[in-house]
């Protein structure tokens, strides 16, 4: 039995039934929920129920230091009041580092990761992939530079097109050797990257369909590549349009981005059902939650969902 295969029996022991529809919602707790995670929250929510299927939630808190002290609190009393319910319980990343780690392991040994001296300011100075992002030279691949140290690990990528079939904005496929480069696996400050935690994660719960916001569909062919050395399944994905203000800013806390008000749900409900084309009747906005989450479940109809990477918020969000 290979590796890989091994890592994969051990992922999935003692998880409920992986032909379930399972999907989930995975908020950085960097502040308040505001209306560009309220619509990823509401797309994957009502997609999960409408099939049947359960909606996990997960704190991505794995860049600690940019986590901010009850926002992850916060976030979940803001979900509450909305109406949402949740399947099992609350997972927190920051708590799942032996996990992690276990992972990094099994690509340590399997040679797909190296160490990397280089800093930030190199890797911006060496050059820019075709989306404008820092592309990594492979500095160190063959190993240290003479009197350097190890500052991060990165994931070999080897030339050729990483493809996916998205099941709203189509066909995706991404060259890593040629956009991205090597990839950070395990930063220097020690914890772990993005990337590997949330395959991590999303292979240990089980998610099947992973609906979330198009500003992470570049990311999306460096979680494939990490899915297949690990050998775990890989999920159906949906990104939606990303909410962003006048200015064509993404919504975050880096845009003062207004949090949700909790005091009109329904109005913050029908707006984000509206963005994503499910067309709300007007009474809805003065419906009781229960009502209003009744019909959108029951008229969730994929074929409306904005063909389109980026839409611009509603006034007032």
């Amino acid at each position: 039995m290979g590796g890989g295969l091994r890592y994969h029996l051990n992922m999935i022991a003692g998880l409920p039934d992986p032909l379930c529809h399972r999907g989930r919602f995975a908020p950085s707790p960097t502040g308040p929920l505001h209306f560009g995670s309220l619509v990823a929250a509401v797309g994957s929510y009502v997609d999960a129920r409408a099939e049947g299927g359960e909606w996990l939630l997960r704190m991505e808190d794995v860049d600690e230091p940019r986590a901010v002290p009850g926002a992850a609190d916060g976030i979940l009393r803001t979900l509450e009041r909305l109406g949402f319910s949740w399947d099992g319980e609350v997972v927190h990343q920051s708590r799942r580092k032996a996990h992690y780690r276990a992972a990094f392991e099994r690509l340590r040994l399997d040679a797909s990761v190296f160490a990397c001296a280089c800093t930030r300011r190199e890797v911006a100075d060496s050059g820019l992939g075709p989306d404008g992002a820092p592309r990594y030279p492979g500095t160190c691949r063959n190993g240290l530079p003479p009197g350097r140290e190890a500052r991060a690990w990165r994931l070999k990528v080897e030339p050729g097109r990483v493809c996916f079939d998205d099941a709203l904005q189509g066909r995706i496929c991404q060259d890593l050797a040629a956009e991205v480069g090597d990839f950070v696996v395990l930063r220097a400050d020690g914890y772990f990257a993005y990337q590997l935690a949330v395959v991590v994660d999303d292979a240990e719960q089980g998610v099947t369909h992973v609906v979330r916001g198009a500003d992470l569909l570049d990311s999306t062919p460096r979680q494939i590549r990490l899915q297949q050395l690990l050998g775990v399944a890989q999920p159906n994905y949906l990104h939606l349009p990303a909410a962003v203000n006048a200015a064509g800013e993404k919504l975050s806390k880096q845009t003062r981005a207004v949090s949700i008000d909790v005091g009109r749900p329904q109005a913050a409900l029908t707006a984000a059902l509206g963005f994503l084309g499910q067309r709300p009747p007007a009474e809805l906005a003065d419906a009781g939650l229960a009502d209003l989450w009744r019909w959108a479940i029951m008229h969730w109809d994929r074929s409306r969902l904005p063909r389109c990477r980026f839409a611009a918020a509603p006034a007032g969000y």
